[in-house]
Protein backbone atom coordinates (compact mmCIF):
# COMPACT_ATOMS: atom_id res chain seq x y z
CA UNK A 1 0.00 0.00 0.00
CA UNK A 2 2.69 2.55 0.88
CA UNK A 3 4.30 1.55 -2.69
CA UNK A 4 1.24 2.38 -4.21
CA UNK A 5 0.83 5.62 -2.76
CA UNK A 6 4.43 6.82 -3.35
CA UNK A 7 4.00 6.00 -6.99
CA UNK A 8 0.47 7.76 -7.21
CA UNK A 9 2.00 11.05 -5.57
CA UNK A 10 5.02 10.78 -8.35
CA UNK A 11 2.61 10.26 -10.93
CA UNK A 12 0.65 13.01 -9.68
CA UNK A 13 3.59 15.40 -9.40
CA UNK A 14 4.89 14.41 -12.97
CA UNK A 15 1.54 15.83 -14.61
CA UNK A 16 1.42 18.43 -11.95
CA UNK A 17 4.98 19.62 -13.79
CA UNK A 18 3.93 18.96 -17.50
CA UNK A 19 0.99 21.29 -17.35
CA UNK A 20 2.39 23.43 -15.55
CA UNK A 21 5.48 23.86 -18.27
CA UNK A 22 2.68 23.63 -21.31
CA UNK A 23 0.38 25.95 -19.97
CA UNK A 24 3.33 28.64 -19.57
CA UNK A 25 4.67 28.22 -22.94
CA UNK A 26 1.19 28.58 -24.24
CA UNK A 27 1.39 32.37 -22.57
CA UNK A 28 3.06 34.75 -25.22
CA UNK A 29 2.69 37.54 -22.79
CA UNK A 30 4.98 35.77 -19.56
CA UNK A 31 7.58 38.02 -17.80
CA UNK A 32 10.86 35.78 -18.05
CA UNK A 33 12.60 37.77 -15.20
CA UNK A 34 12.03 37.35 -11.61
CA UNK A 35 11.52 40.03 -9.32
CA UNK A 36 13.99 37.81 -6.83
CA UNK A 37 15.96 35.64 -7.47
CA UNK A 38 15.15 33.78 -4.50
CA UNK A 39 12.17 31.18 -4.77
CA UNK A 40 9.81 29.92 -1.54
CA UNK A 41 10.34 26.54 -0.01
CA UNK A 42 6.82 26.40 1.38
CA UNK A 43 4.13 28.12 -0.46
CA UNK A 44 1.92 31.07 0.70
CA UNK A 45 -0.75 28.54 1.57
CA UNK A 46 -1.47 29.83 4.81
CA UNK A 47 0.31 27.73 7.32
CA UNK A 48 -0.69 28.01 10.64
CA UNK A 49 1.63 29.35 12.96
CA UNK A 50 0.87 28.88 16.91
CA UNK A 51 -1.25 30.92 18.23
CA UNK A 52 -2.01 32.85 14.95
CA UNK A 53 -3.21 32.58 11.63
CA UNK A 54 -0.89 34.64 9.03
CA UNK A 55 -3.09 34.05 6.18
CA UNK A 56 -5.93 35.58 8.50
CA UNK A 57 -3.90 38.53 9.28
CA UNK A 58 -2.50 38.56 6.11
CA UNK A 59 -6.58 39.16 5.02
CA UNK A 60 -7.50 41.41 7.87
CA UNK A 61 -4.54 43.94 6.28
CA UNK A 62 -5.56 43.95 2.84
CA UNK A 63 -9.01 44.71 3.51
CA UNK A 64 -7.95 47.99 5.93
CA UNK A 65 -9.64 46.17 8.80
CA UNK A 66 -6.15 45.77 10.40
CA UNK A 67 -5.01 48.85 10.56
CA UNK A 68 -2.29 51.42 12.16
CA UNK A 69 0.29 48.70 12.54
CA UNK A 70 4.06 49.13 13.52
CA UNK A 71 5.30 45.91 11.78
CA UNK A 72 4.59 41.98 10.75
CA UNK A 73 4.09 39.71 13.66
CA UNK A 74 7.47 37.89 14.31
CA UNK A 75 5.92 34.67 14.07
CA UNK A 76 4.78 35.75 10.05
CA UNK A 77 7.98 36.93 8.94
CA UNK A 78 8.16 33.32 7.42
CA UNK A 79 4.91 33.31 5.73
CA UNK A 80 5.36 36.63 4.58
CA UNK A 81 8.39 36.03 2.58
CA UNK A 82 7.46 33.06 1.06
CA UNK A 83 4.38 34.83 -0.28
CA UNK A 84 5.83 37.74 -1.43
CA UNK A 85 8.46 35.48 -3.43
CA UNK A 86 6.44 33.04 -4.60
CA UNK A 87 3.97 32.78 -7.21
CA UNK A 88 0.93 34.23 -5.44
CA UNK A 89 2.00 37.67 -5.18
CA UNK A 90 2.67 37.11 -8.86
CA UNK A 91 -0.92 35.55 -9.34
CA UNK A 92 -2.66 38.59 -7.17
CA UNK A 93 -1.00 41.49 -8.56
CA UNK A 94 -2.17 40.24 -11.76
CA UNK A 95 -5.32 39.70 -11.41
CA UNK A 96 -5.44 43.35 -9.78
CA UNK A 97 -4.05 44.62 -13.43
CA UNK A 98 -6.37 42.37 -15.26
CA UNK A 99 -9.21 43.63 -14.03
CA UNK A 100 -7.85 47.60 -14.28
CA UNK A 101 -7.05 46.79 -17.39
CA UNK A 102 -10.41 45.19 -18.23
CA UNK A 103 -12.27 48.49 -16.70
CA UNK A 104 -10.17 50.73 -18.93
CA UNK A 105 -10.87 49.25 -22.44
CA UNK A 106 -14.91 49.78 -21.36
CA UNK A 107 -14.49 53.54 -21.29
CA UNK A 108 -15.09 56.17 -23.63
CA UNK A 109 -12.20 58.43 -23.40
CA UNK A 110 -12.11 62.18 -23.99
CA UNK A 111 -9.35 61.83 -26.57
CA UNK A 112 -8.11 65.53 -25.54
CA UNK A 113 -4.84 63.93 -23.28
CA UNK A 114 -6.55 64.80 -20.35
CA UNK A 115 -6.96 61.52 -19.05
CA UNK A 116 -5.00 59.79 -16.29
CA UNK A 117 -4.26 57.22 -14.19
CA UNK A 118 -2.76 56.79 -10.61
CA UNK A 119 0.08 54.86 -10.00
CA UNK A 120 2.15 54.61 -6.96
CA UNK A 121 5.68 54.00 -6.74
CA UNK A 122 6.68 51.55 -4.21
CA UNK A 123 5.61 48.16 -4.15
CA UNK A 124 2.77 49.50 -7.23
CA UNK A 125 5.56 50.84 -10.06
CA UNK A 126 8.66 49.20 -8.77
CA UNK A 127 9.11 46.51 -6.12
CA UNK A 128 11.39 46.67 -3.08
CA UNK A 129 11.57 42.94 -2.25
CA UNK A 130 15.87 42.92 -2.72
CA UNK A 131 15.43 45.64 0.17
CA UNK A 132 12.80 43.90 2.22
CA UNK A 133 13.96 40.38 1.99
CA UNK A 134 17.23 41.49 3.44
CA UNK A 135 14.77 43.26 6.56
CA UNK A 136 12.66 40.66 7.12
CA UNK A 137 9.96 40.93 4.88
CA UNK A 138 8.49 44.20 7.41
CA UNK A 139 9.42 42.30 10.19
CA UNK A 140 12.42 44.85 11.28
CA UNK A 141 10.87 48.17 12.28
CA UNK A 142 11.39 50.75 9.32
CA UNK A 143 14.69 52.29 8.92
CA UNK A 144 14.33 55.67 7.04
CA UNK A 145 18.15 55.77 6.55
CA UNK A 146 18.30 52.40 5.24
CA UNK A 147 15.73 52.52 3.28
CA UNK A 148 16.77 55.84 1.72
CA UNK A 149 19.42 54.81 1.23
CA UNK A 150 18.14 51.86 -1.14
CA UNK A 151 16.12 54.44 -3.30
CA UNK A 152 19.22 56.63 -4.15
CA UNK A 153 20.97 53.95 -5.15
CA UNK A 154 18.21 53.26 -8.06
CA UNK A 155 17.85 49.39 -8.04
CA UNK A 156 14.50 48.73 -7.37
CA UNK A 157 13.26 46.35 -10.33
CA UNK A 158 9.36 46.54 -12.02
CA UNK A 159 6.39 45.01 -10.66
CA UNK A 160 5.95 43.26 -14.00
CA UNK A 161 2.46 43.20 -13.92
CA UNK A 162 2.32 46.93 -13.11
CA UNK A 163 4.54 47.53 -15.79
CA UNK A 164 2.21 45.49 -18.31
CA UNK A 165 -0.41 47.54 -17.14
CA UNK A 166 1.03 50.61 -17.98
CA UNK A 167 2.03 50.07 -21.26
CA UNK A 168 -1.17 48.81 -22.09
CA UNK A 169 -3.07 52.14 -20.49
CA UNK A 170 -0.50 54.09 -22.86
CA UNK A 171 -1.92 52.01 -25.91
CA UNK A 172 -5.40 52.81 -25.13
CA UNK A 173 -4.08 56.79 -25.00
CA UNK A 174 -4.53 57.28 -21.19
CA UNK A 175 -1.25 58.63 -19.66
CA UNK A 176 0.22 57.87 -16.79
CA UNK A 177 0.79 60.02 -13.35
CA UNK A 178 3.30 58.89 -10.44
CA UNK A 179 2.23 60.28 -7.16
CA UNK A 180 5.33 58.67 -4.56
CA UNK A 181 5.70 59.58 -0.82
CA UNK A 182 9.23 59.54 -1.35
CA UNK A 183 10.83 63.07 -0.74
CA UNK A 184 10.97 65.79 -3.39
CA UNK A 185 15.11 65.40 -3.03
CA UNK A 186 15.02 61.82 -4.49
CA UNK A 187 13.40 62.95 -7.71
CA UNK A 188 16.17 62.40 -9.93
CA UNK A 189 16.92 58.87 -8.31
CA UNK A 190 13.40 57.83 -8.47
CA UNK A 191 13.07 59.26 -12.32
CA UNK A 192 15.84 57.33 -13.65
CA UNK A 193 15.24 54.75 -11.43
CA UNK A 194 11.30 54.12 -13.33
CA UNK A 195 12.87 54.76 -16.24
CA UNK A 196 15.68 51.69 -16.63
CA UNK A 197 13.14 49.68 -15.77
CA UNK A 198 10.83 50.26 -18.58
CA UNK A 199 8.15 53.40 -17.58
CA UNK A 200 9.63 55.66 -20.40
CA UNK A 201 6.96 58.55 -20.15
CA UNK A 202 4.54 60.47 -18.11
CA UNK A 203 2.36 63.18 -17.58
CA UNK A 204 3.23 64.21 -13.76
CA UNK A 205 5.83 62.48 -11.49
CA UNK A 206 4.44 64.16 -8.04
CA UNK A 207 6.53 63.83 -5.18
CA UNK A 208 6.23 64.83 -1.57
CA UNK A 209 7.33 68.45 -0.44
CA UNK A 210 8.43 69.54 3.20
CA UNK A 211 5.13 70.86 3.51
CA UNK A 212 3.31 67.62 4.00
CA UNK A 213 5.71 66.19 6.44
CA UNK A 214 4.53 64.89 9.30
CA UNK A 215 1.13 64.42 7.55
CA UNK A 216 -0.70 61.51 6.72
CA UNK A 217 0.11 60.27 3.09
CA UNK A 218 -3.70 60.27 2.74
CA UNK A 219 -4.47 64.34 3.06
CA UNK A 220 -0.70 64.68 0.97
CA UNK A 221 -2.03 62.29 -1.84
CA UNK A 222 -5.88 64.06 -1.97
CA UNK A 223 -4.79 67.00 -2.33
CA UNK A 224 -2.28 66.23 -4.94
CA UNK A 225 -5.15 64.67 -7.18
CA UNK A 226 -7.22 67.54 -6.11
CA UNK A 227 -4.96 69.92 -8.25
CA UNK A 228 -4.07 67.90 -10.98
CA UNK A 229 -8.28 67.93 -11.50
CA UNK A 230 -8.03 71.46 -11.16
CA UNK A 231 -6.04 71.59 -13.77
CA UNK A 232 -8.63 69.72 -16.10
CA UNK A 233 -7.07 66.35 -15.75
CA UNK A 234 -9.53 63.44 -15.50
CA UNK A 235 -8.61 60.78 -12.89
CA UNK A 236 -10.45 57.45 -14.55
CA UNK A 237 -8.30 55.15 -12.62
CA UNK A 238 -6.06 54.99 -9.30
CA UNK A 239 -4.02 51.72 -8.65
CA UNK A 240 -1.80 51.68 -5.36
CA UNK A 241 -0.84 49.33 -2.35
CA UNK A 242 -1.76 51.18 0.49
CA UNK A 243 -4.95 52.04 1.29
CA UNK A 244 -3.66 55.35 1.60
CA UNK A 245 -3.43 55.78 -2.18
CA UNK A 246 -6.79 54.86 -2.45
CA UNK A 247 -8.66 56.94 -0.39
CA UNK A 248 -9.45 60.41 0.33
CA UNK A 249 -10.95 62.51 -2.02
CA UNK A 250 -10.43 63.14 -5.66
CA UNK A 251 -9.41 59.53 -5.84
CA UNK A 252 -10.33 59.00 -9.37
CA UNK A 253 -13.70 56.83 -10.65
CA UNK A 254 -12.20 53.65 -9.83
CA UNK A 255 -9.25 52.38 -7.60
CA UNK A 256 -7.54 49.01 -7.58
CA UNK A 257 -5.53 47.70 -4.35
CA UNK A 258 -2.91 45.90 -4.87
CA UNK A 259 -1.25 43.47 -2.60
CA UNK A 260 0.99 44.35 0.05
CA UNK A 261 1.32 42.69 3.79
CA UNK A 262 5.06 44.12 4.28
CA UNK A 263 4.57 47.97 5.69
CA UNK A 264 1.39 50.06 6.57
CA UNK A 265 1.15 53.54 5.48
CA UNK A 266 -1.58 55.95 7.02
Amino acid sequence: MALLLILFLANILTISEGSSSSSSSSQPDVVHHQIHLLRPQSGGGGNLVPGLSCLSWRLGVETNNIVGWKTVPQECEGYVGHYMLGQQYRKDSKAVANEAFLYAQSLKLGRDGKDVWIFDVDETSLSNLPYYSDHGFGVEPFSATLFNKWVMEGKAPALPESLKLYRKLLSLGIKAVFITGRAEDQRSATATNLNKVGYHTWERLILKEPSYSGKPSVLYKSNERKKLEKNGYRIIGNIGDQWSDLLGTNTGNRTFKLPDPMYYIS
